[in-house]
């Protein structure tokens, strides 16, 4: 295990039994997040990053009982913490890397990521494993429950133009990695990205379709 998912779990696991209690007010974010992304019903989505899995069950309106709500977590914790939640009857749980998936190519119409983007080891290599596993027009949600600067100031520290999630870095890091940004919000109560998935992660060919429209109407349903 690298010294960076060591980090990770370390810094997770001794935080994931009041995790949901530091952060009560959450929901409605995570709720308006899954609502703008545009799932429909049918859907299958991998919630990336799952943590404690609070978006699970917004997650699991939106696509319905025929869809697929997949929650994957490096932190055997978190995963403890969302079984104890509940969270597990709306959806699987499995304990995974999302550098490195246990999924087919292009198995999944979206991925929903809460909170993951800053974690990542190799940002770019890491978006590429999640345009993998996503069918081409299917979607991506970068998602916080705060925006860049109160998170920032939560940690104490300032933002600066290298920061990963300013938009004009994470534009082209996306665009590297298979996906094109369609919409870019930095308020102070939310970060949300939303991006598709590209016919090809080498070359792109045509205006990016809408996530709510691109990611079903691929599917033929």
């Amino acid at each position: 295990m690298s010294e960076d998912h060591t980090h990770v779990q370390e810094f997770f696991g001794a935080r994931a039994a009041d995790w949901d209690r530091r952060f009560p007010g959450d929901g409605p974010a995570f709720t308006t997040a899954v609502t703008e992304f545009g799932l429909r019903p049918g859907d299958r989505v991998l919630d990336a990053g799952c943590g404690t899995g609070r978006a699970m069950t917004a997650l699991r309106a939106a696509v319905g009982p025929s869809g697929t709500v997949l929650g994957v977590d490096l932190t055997p914790q978190m995963l403890a913490a969302a079984r104890r939640a509940g969270r597990d009857a709306e959806g699987a749980l499995l304990l995974a890397d999302v550098a490195r998936l246990p999924l087919r190519d292009e198995v999944l119409d979206a991925v929903f990521a809460a909170g993951l983007i800053a974690h990542l080891p190799d940002p770019g290599a890491n978006l590429s494993e999640l345009a993998r596993v996503v069918r081409p027009g299917g979607g991506l949600a970068l998602f916080h429950p705060i925006g860049r600067a109160a998170l920032a100031a939560r940690h104490g520290r300032e933002l600066t133009p290298q920061d990963m999630r300013a938009e004009h870095n994470l534009g082209p890091l996306l665009t590297g990695s298979g996906w094109n940004m369609v919409s870019y919000a930095d308020d102070d109560d939310r970060f949300l990205v939303l991006a598709v998935r590209r016919p090809s992660t080498r070359s792109y060919v045509g205006p990016a379709p809408g996530v709510r429209g691109g990611a079903r109407d691929q599917a033929g349903g």
